[in-house]
């Protein structure tokens, strides 16, 4: 599963950011392994996606999005 596969309010924790098609700026502003992330809202036409990482908000494109594997929270 991917970040690009969740739906509006879910939680899941970061699995893999090891693709090369990550930014390096994604990395730094703490989208890594183990973090936690949750999809606040989706823009029209669904891209780009508005996430919360460990209380950081961010907007990634889909495309950036399908290659930055997760688990779904329990939470």
């Amino acid at each position: 599963m991917t970040l690009a596969d969740l739906k509006r309010g879910q939680v899941a924790i970061i699995k893999d950011v090891s693709s090369p098609y990550i930014p390096l700026k994604l990395l730094e502003m703490g989208c890594l392994p183990g973090n936690q992330a949750r999809l606040m809202m989706v823009a029209p036409f669904s891209d780009p996606l508005y996430l919360n990482i460990n209380d950081t908000h961010l907007a990634i494109r889909k495309e950036t999005a399908v290659h930055i594997q997760i688990e779904l929270s329990n939470e």
